[in-house]
C-alpha cells in the first residue's frame, strides 16, 4: 500500500462516528489550558516532582518552506517513519522546494501526525519541533527522512539530528528535545486527545497535539495526507504518494487559471 496508518483508526474514521465539532472545540480548551498554564510553558519542562533543568523558552515552531504569499499552499500530514512519507518527501517535496517553493509558487507547510504504530515516530516528531524552535527545520527533515531505516531501527535519532547542523546549534535543539521525560505523543486509533490524561504537558508537544488534532478534523486517513490551497480555495485532502512531474501538471493547471 501506498501510505502508512493505523487500520483502525481509518476505519472508524470511514464509519464517521468521531463527533468533529465536539472534538475540535475540547482541543482547542485542552490546549489553550495547557499554553496559559505555567507550568506547562515553564523552562522546566517536567510534568513530576522531580528537580528541574533549565531551557530556553520555547517559540511556536516554523515548520515551513516558502513564501505565505505563494498562490499555493500545500499542507503536508506525515509521519517520519513512513516509508511513503519518505518517498513523497525524497521525490516529490524535495523537487518542489528547489523548484516552486524556491520560485514563489508554492508555500509547504509541515504537520505532524506520528502513528502509534510506529515506535520512533512521536520521538522525531520532537526532535524536528524542537529544531524548528532554532531556525533548523529544513535540515532535521531531511536528515529524518535521508536516514529513516537507520534510526528507525534502533531509536538513535540524535546521531543524524546532531550531524545536520553545527555543534552549538545541536545544544540547544537537544537541551529543548530533552526536556520531556514521558514517552513521546502519538495520534491515536480512536481519534482521541493524544494529552489525555498528562497532568502537566511538555511545551515541545503542545504543537504536535495541535497538528494531530487539524489532522482528525480533516480527516487523516493515512500518511502522508495533503491539503492544497488555491488562492485560498481549499481543495479536497489526497494521501499516498505522487511524482513531481504529475503535482506540477497539476499547480501548473491551477496556476493557469
Amino acid at each position: 500500500m501506498n501510505f502508512c496508518s493505523d487500520s483502525s483508526f481509518a476505519k472508524t474514521l470511514w464509519k464517521g462516528r468521531l463527533p468533529w465539532p465536539i472534538l475540535s472545540i475540547l482541543f482547542i480548551l485542552i490546549l489553550g489550558l495547557s499554553i496559559a498554564s505555567p507550568s506547562a510553558t515553564g523552562t522546566s519542562g517536567k510534568t513530576t516532582g522531580k528537580a528541574t533543568r533549565a531551557v530556553e523558552p520555547l517559540g511556536q515552531p516554523v515548520k515551513a518552506y516558502g513564501s505565505k504569499d505563494a498562490p499555493i499552499t500545500m499542507e503536508v500530514f506525515t509521519d517520519y517513519q513512513c516509508p511513503s512519507c519518505r518517498n513523497l518527501y525524497e521525490y516529490t517535496l524535495r523537487l518542489m522546494i528547489g523548484d516552486y517553493v524556491a520560485s514563489g509558487k508554492v508555500y509547504l507547510v509541515h504537520h505532524d501526525f506520528p502513528l502509534s504504530g510506529h515506535k520512533y515516530s512521536g520521538q522525531a516528531a520532537r526532535w524536528a519541533n524542537a529544531a524548528a524552535r532554532v531556525g533548523e527545520f529544513q535540515s532535521v527533515e531531511a536528515a529524518l527522512y535521508d536516514n529513516q531505516d537507520s534510526w528507525g531501527a534502533d531509536g538513535n535519532i540524535a546521531k543524524y539530528v546532531s550531524a545536520a547542523m553545527s555543534g552549538a546549534e545541536f545544544k540547544r535543539v537537544a537541551a529543548i528535545a530533552g526536556s520531556c521525560d514521558y514517552p513521546a505523543i502519538t495520534s491515536r486509533p480512536d481519534g482521541s486527545n493524544p494529552l489525555a490524561g498528562i497532568a502537566r504537558p511538555c511545551p515541545l508537544d503542545i504543537p504536535i497535539a495541535q497538528d494531530i488534532a487539524m489532522g482528525y478534523h480533516i480527516p487523516v486517513q493515512a500518511t502522508p495526507t495533503y491539503v492544497i490551497s488555491y488562492k485560498g480555495q481549499h481543495l479536497p485532502p489526497a494521501s499516498g504518494a505522487v511524482s513531481w512531474m504529475i503535482l506540477k501538471q497539476f499547480f501548473d493547471s491551477l496556476l493557469s487559471q
